[in-house]
């Protein structure tokens, strides 16, 4: 599946929150070393584990969603299920790493 990107607030509900199944949202920003470090990292994950959603909401152009889940660091990432946030870690780190912390 392919790695959504959304840039607008109004495209959260229906990709995140309203979707089936496990969502990945990476908070990132473009002025963001660690995050960019992240972006082949979430590009594996996206490939090993297919029924997995990832989804990457940049928190300078989609501001809401980062303040209603308390994003205050990135990158952030926030597993969600069926809508619910059920994991959240932050910072980089490698594939293994990332997939043991949200229980993938």
């Amino acid at each position: 599946m392919a790695i959504v990107h959304i840039e607008n607030a109004a495209d959260f509900q229906p990709e995140v929150l309203d979707a089936k199944g496990k969502v990945l949202v990476d908070f990132w920003a473009s002025w963001c070393g660690p995050c960019m470090m992240m972006a082949p990292v979430l590009e594996q994950l996206d490939e090993k584990y297919p029924d997995l959603k990832v989804v990457k909401v940049n928190v300078d152009a989609a501001q809401e969603p980062a303040v209603q889940f308390g994003i205050d660091s990135i990158p952030a990432f926030l597993l969600f299920e069926d809508g619910k946030v059920t994991k959240k870690t932050v910072g980089a780190m490698p594939l293994e790493a990332l997939a043991q912390r949200l229980g993938l």
